[in-house]
């Protein structure tokens, strides 16, 4: 067992040496309050570039600019309904605007950062070990990198090729598992082979169980979404729900903090109809890259749940190259009438996030939404990950044809319906929940107990939640004892 007084005296010692300085979980919910002098060095820093003053990039509110942005609101897209063909308006945060294109290098900070001041991780012995199915590890060795640390990635071998390429050009130690996104147990198969041959030498920062990725959420996602919803709301408008895909249920995390400012709104959980783990305690593969299956991650707070859908990846795929292809846009520019300048945004959606439109969507048409109703999503990354996707569905498919737009339109955009839900009372959540108890007590070493006590006690999810404070207090007193900020002040 390491000394942890030992190690947090490395870790600051390396952050002193390469003038890291962290971020606050309040500095990233709101840059106002990041200091004036690392707004002024980021004017010449790109929005990807490896240097650590890019850790206070890890928020909703950068501009929208590859080099050298400031802060602004919060970034989103609002889908109007001539594109959904619902009324419900839709609201998407856009992710492609953090450090590598997507938001998770927000979800990977905490489960980091809460290591390296606590002294558990040490930066100078130890590699992280980031098991992820895609945005995560990518995001992962991000933060490991601005940080000074060595990571590891692992990741099933059909995810998309941009994300191996990147991983590989930021030095991390990349394992590619048997599989596609829905293979979540054989990354934890190679994650305990991993630690069975290094032991200490590595440290496993698991999405799916570390509290740090919600915690990011609630304290910041969260937030981004009232503070939108405070742009657009009218004296009708209703905060009336949030769509997201199941996937490590990091983002999830934001309806917590939501609940407690509207208690009323609907909370539907997303997942693969090719993979039905929380309808049907199913299985299967699918290729809606970025929201794993097959097992209910640890994190996931199910009785805050109201509903889960299924959403069809061949209808996903299609809508890809509706929102893609030249004609696809043609058709919705002509013959929709959809606002020119925002189709030629919908590249900011990649494919989770065009499901989590979808899902949107599903939820608009199940509780017969109308113009007051105001719905929420997230975009995780954009296109720019998946220009390899689109090509092979050329490949396979073709070219993309006007026809097939109209097609596409008529029946991946307005064909969605209600099918494939189920709106969830005590026994359904309960149900869910329980699913936990095959992954995480029988194979991974978690506690009955503890289990229960996500179900049982009212104040499990809160206390966690609260600690964001608490965090913050540990980030100022971790950045006096570098020293590194008081040239910024």
């Amino acid at each position: 067992m390491k000394n942890t007084e030992k190690v947090l005296e490395n870790t600051i010692k390396r952050c002193r040496e390469r003038g890291i300085v962290l971020p606050t979980y309040k500095q990233m919910k709101n840059p106002e309050l990041i200091p004036e002098k690392i707004k002024e060095e980021l004017k010449n820093i790109g929005l990807w570039d490896l240097n650590s003053l890019n850790l206070f990039r890890i928020t909703w509110k950068n501009e929208p600019v590859k080099m050298g942005g400031g802060y602004g609101k919060v970034n989103y897209l609002e889908l109007p309904s001539e594109l959904t063909g619902v009324k419900a308006k839709i609201i998407v945060l856009i992710g492609k605007y953090f450090p590598t294109g997507a938001h998770k290098v927000g979800a990977t900070f905490g489960p980091l950062v809460e290591k390296l001041i606590d002294g558990r991780f040490d930066p100078t012995t130890q590699k992280a070990l980031w098991p992820s199915t895609g945005n995560y590890c990518r995001g992962g060795a991000y933060d490991s990198y601005l940080l000074g640390c060595k990571s590891i990635a692992v990741l099933p071998e059909g995810m998309s090729e941009e994300r191996f390429t990147w991983l590989r050009k930021v030095g991390a130690e990349v394992f590619a598992t048997p599989g596609t996104e829905s293979n979540v147990k054989e990354i934890y198969d190679k994650v305990k082979e991993l630690k069975a041959e290094r032991g200490d030498d590595i440290v496993n920062m698991n999405q799916f169980e570390e509290i740090g990725n919600p915690l990011w959420h609630y304290a910041v996602t969260g937030p981004a979404m009232e503070e939108v919803f405070g742009y657009i709301k009218n004296d009708k408008s209703r905060f009336s729900g949030v769509f997201l895909t199941q996937g490590s249920a990091g983002t999830l995390g934001s309806t917590d903090y939501l609940r407690e400012l509207h208690p009323t709104f609907k909370v539907c959980a997303g997942e693969a109809l090719q993979c039905p783990t929380l309808l049907e305690n199913g299985y299967g593969e699918h290729r809606i890259e970025g929201i794993g299956d097959k097992h209910v991650p640890w994190i996931h707070n199910i009785k805050n749940m109201d509903m889960v859908a299924g959403i069809d990846d061949n209808a996903n795929i299609r809508l890809m190259r509706l929102f893609n292809e030249e004609a696809g846009k043609d058709y919705l520019k002509n013959e929709i009438k959809v606002d020119s300048e925002l189709v030629d945004r919908l590249d900011v959606m990649g494919i989770s996030s065009i499901a989590n439109m979808m899902g949107a969507i599903k939820m608009a048409k199940y509780y017969e939404m109308d113009e007051n109703d105001v719905l929420f999503t997230v975009a995780t990354d954009s296109m720019e990950m998946y220009q390899s996707r689109l090509m092979e569905e050329r490949e396979k498919h073709g070219e993309f044809t006007n026809r097939d737009a109209a097609v596409s339109y008529d029946s991946d955009m307005l064909g969605i319906n209600i099918d494939h839900i189920i709106e969830m009372n005590y026994y359904e959540k309960k149900r869910m929940h329980n699913l936990k108890y095959f992954t995480w007590i029988e194979q991974q070493g978690k506690t009955v107990e503890e289990l229960n006590a996500q179900w049982y006690d009212e104040n499990y999810w809160k206390n966690h939640y609260a600690k964001a404070d608490e965090w913050d207090e540990k980030i100022e007193e971790f950045n006096e004892r570098t020293g590194v900020l008081k040239k910024y002040m």
